[in-house]
């Protein structure tokens, strides 16, 4: 199973194909008060999450009540989806610099919502990622990338395709990580967009298209991994136009943020992911 490492109520489980990546739990589920802290890099869809907010609000499910999703936003260094870039946009010492704000926000468990500058460090040093993460900030804490991972693992997939903005050679990264996680990826589909910024301009139509041409019919879900695309607001509307489940960055990210505190809500307008229990 390879090597496991606690720290702060967080388990890292590297190097295997286990599933399990981070977890840890910072409440209950009939805890008043909800507030999970995302460290978000740059300024591209950061708006998906007082959207993503208000979604579970107006769900109607009593146990949304007392969710907050607090943001702050953490120094990029240079916009790419270029390796390099990416290990030094997700240096720890980044995303430790935001940590004082969450808390001071009521955070009771943080996530890194950025899925490229977490995958890009592979299983285990993502998992290195968010363990040193939990220890700067004495909470629980996870990544886009270990979202992603727990998300197929809840709605039970196993072959998945993967519709990216980034160019093919990141895109093929997340494909590695999530075969790690035990997920067969029947379809990689990179879009060549070099910067968050042109991706954060990306509307409803583009979401639905790179959604439509990134499907596979072997494919059991469907994978738009980019922090910086926005998809709150379409999430159930790409899930109909498919006929099959759609997991978005934004959308793991809240879900994994509220699995951290062992808060389920269900918001059909989140898609399958979040019309369970």
């Amino acid at each position: 199973m390879g090597d496991s490492t606690s720290r702060t109520g967080t388990t890292v489980t590297a190097g295997t194909s286990d599933t399990t990546g981070i977890t840890g739990t910072a409440g209950t589920a009939d805890t008043a008060e909800a507030t999970v802290g995302f460290l978000y890099p740059g300024y591209s869809a950061e708006d998906d999450y007082p959207r993503l907010e208000s979604l579970i609000h107006d769900s109607g499910d009593p146990r949304a009540a007392g969710v907050r999703l607090p943001l702050v936003h953490t120094d990029m260094g240079t916009d790419a989806h270029r390796v390099d870039a990416l290990l030094e946009m997700g240096a720890v010492h980044r995303l430790a610099a935001g940590v004082g704000e969450l808390k001071a926000a009521g955070a009771r468990a943080v996530v890194w919502a950025c899925t490229s500058a977490s995958f890009v460090y592979g299983w285990e040093g993502a998992g290195q990622q968010v363990a040193a993460l939990s220890e700067a900030a004495g909470l629980p804490a996870s990544s886009t990338s270990f979202a992603f991972a727990h998300a197929v693992r809840e709605l039970e997939l196993s072959r998945v395709a993967i519709a990216a903005t980034y160019p093919d050679d990141v895109a093929g990264l997340f494909a590695e990580f999530l075969k790690t996680a035990g997920a067969e990826v029947v379809g990689t589909r990179g879009s060549g967009i070099i910067t968050a910024a042109e991706v954060g301009t990306w509307g409803r139509e583009d979401v639905l298209r790179i959604a439509r041409e990134g499907d596979d019919p072997a494919a059991q879900a469907v994978l738009l991994p980019d922090t910086a695309l926005h998809t709150a607001a379409w999430v159930a509307e790409i899930e109909e136009t498919l006929g099959k489940p759609v997991l978005t960055a934004n959308q793991v990210t809240a879900w994994e943020g509220l699995r951290l505190l062992g808060r389920t809500v269900r918001v059909p307008a989140l898609g399958a992911l979040f019309d369970r229990g």
